[in-house]
């Protein structure tokens, strides 16, 4: 009998590990740029020209302005994202852009996990995505490039020092976005619209390189999206 309860337990985790690891998405494998579209707004440059691949990382330029898309669209996720400035270099502009929607341009309608330095955990919502928070944080205005604007400011800056890696756990559930930078929350927004869209990684200024960006989606019934691991 004992053996029988053994092997049934082994069963069940092994199923269990199975699933998890199905769930789990590597929207970089590390080697190449598959899985991946772009948006540039100088049309004639091409997307090698900004974003390649060595030694395992996904390095982007800065320039020009624009974004990698993924094909895929999700809605409700945790993301894990690793990212640093390129050492030796200033450290300059860049973001995680969810839910994508809408025709491609500079800042195209989303939300953004900001990482422009000393500012990464900033929240916004661009030419009219919806983004609502703590009233003493909020932000709200309209400029020809972000289009009707609406944010939140961080709590609390997390960050590592320019050259340093720093860690990205997002996420985004139904309304609500919460950041979490090398482990400490640093920000929450809800009244986010709810639809699928594109993940987008910026090409905003400055040398930006990732090692990890996986995803695990989330089932719009889970009510743990603020459980992390560390």
């Amino acid at each position: 009998m004992r053996s029988i309860f053994l092997f049934l337990f082994a069963l069940v985790q092994f199923v269990s590990v199975a699933q998890a690891q199905m769930d789990h998405v590597n929207l970089f494998d590390g080697k190449s740029l598959t899985g991946w579209e772009y948006f540039l707004v100088e049309p004639d440059v091409s997307m090698e020209d900004v974003w390649s691949v060595e030694d395992g990382l996904l390095i982007c330029t800065g320039e020009p302005m624009g974004y990698l898309a993924t094909n895929e669209e999700f809605t409700n996720f945790k993301l894990v994202l690793e990212w640093r400035w390129a050492p030796g270099k200033p450290a300059g502009n860049s973001g995680v852009l969810m839910r994508i929607t809408g025709n491609p341009q500079a800042l195209p309608k989303c939300t953004e996990a900001q990482l422009k330095h000393g500012s990464a955990g900033d929240i916004y919502g661009f030419h009219g995505f919806n983004v609502t928070g703590d009233p003493d944080r909020f932000i709200s205005n309209e400029k020809e490039l972000t289009g009707k604007l609406t944010g939140v400011s961080k709590i609390k800056d997390n960050e590592n020092e320019p050259g340093e890696w720093n860690q990205y756990e997002i996420y985004l559930l139904k309304g609500n976005l919460t950041l979490y930078v090398n482990g400490e929350k640093v920000n929450e927004a809800d009244g986010l619209d709810v639809l699928a869209g594109k993940i987008g990684l910026q090409s905003e200024g400055g040398e930006i390189h990732f090692r990890t960006v996986s995803l695990i989606p989330l089932d719009s019934n889970n009510t743990h999206q603020h459980t992390h691991d560390h």
